[in-house]
């Protein structure tokens, strides 16, 4: 699959093609965060045993990840709890907690009023930049070297 077949697909299944960094084709932030994320676990075996061993450790760990773990980037929601709208909910009982707080004792609370964190509208690597020609909006695509690549490809 040639680079322009496979960017053709990704726009085929509105996936958004992205580099974590610009001009940086080996790298996504997301997938490295995670790989430390899993590195960094207590419980992360040096080495598996076997294909099973890894497959059920990679199950617990996922789950445990998208359940239990509250994310700081998420503003210390889990992902599950985002990604099904339950954080408004609990967002609503930590602030009601935090008032009870401020009330209370203000002088607690040297910045003011304390309101509860809430995780990002979205997340992107290479957010299009709101200047983007149409071409690259329809197509979802950011790298500011695809044009020389097609260049080269093509022999333009």
């Amino acid at each position: 699959m040639t680079t322009r077949c496979y960017l053709d697909l990704l726009g085929e299944l509105a996936i958004t093609a992205s580099h974590s960094r610009p001009r940086v084709s080996n790298d996504n932030a997301f997938r490295e965060a995670q790989f430390k994320t899993v590195k960094y676990q207590p419980d992360y075996p040096r080495r598996f045993d076997n294909y099973q061993h890894a497959m059920r450790w990679c199950e617990d760990y996922v789950n445990w990840y998208n359940n239990d773990h509250h994310h700081s980037a998420l503003g210390g929601f889990t992902p599950q709890q985002v990604f099904t709208g339950e954080y408004i909910d609990i967002a609503k009982v930590r602030q009601a907690t935090l008032d009870q707080a401020f009330a209370k004792h203000p002088e607690r609370f040297s910045r003011g009023h304390p309101t509860v964190r809430m995780p990002p509208l979205e997340a992107c690597i290479n957010p299009v930049p709101e200047d983007a020609d149409q071409e690259t909006i329809e197509k979802g695509v950011n790298f500011p070297t695809l044009p020389r690549a097609i260049e080269k490809q093509f022999n333009l």
